[in-house]
């Protein structure tokens, strides 16, 4: 079992920035990958970014490359996205996810824990 824990939303201008973390605990951290993906409302749950569990491995949606950037400090057991240059579009709720086995996939069915999620609106 796994409990993940996010914070660091807010409310922010667009072309501002934020800093997501999501808190493992529960596993060895290091040994499973982990994902980000949001849920604007009303809107499919959309993948964001991966991470393998060493951190070698990043994975992008189209729509955040070169915006957001995805990491991991394993020694702390947290996750995190910086998000930079944000848009009105990029508002929704930010769920961290992780499996276990550290292969890339963008389908959220495919992840087995989930946290509870981190609001994040962007004012145009």
């Amino acid at each position: 079992q796994v409990q993940l824990v996010e914070s660091g939303g807010g409310l922010v201008q667009a072309g501002g920035s934020l800093r997501l973390s999501c808190a493992a605990s529960g596993r060895t951290f290091s040994r499973y990958p982990m994902a980000w993906f949001r849920q604007a409302p009303g809107k499919e749950r959309e993948f964001v970014a991966y991470i393998t569990g060493s951190a070698i491995g990043t994975y992008y949606a189209d729509s955040v490359k070169g915006r957001f950037t995805i990491s991991r400090d394993n020694a702390k057991n947290t996750g995190y996205l910086q998000m930079n240059s944000l848009k009105p579009e990029d508002t929704a709720v930010y769920l961290c996810a992780t499996k276990g086995a550290d292969y890339y996939t963008s389908a959220s069915s495919a992840y087995n824990y989930w946290g509870q999620g981190t609001q994040v609106t962007v004012s145009a």
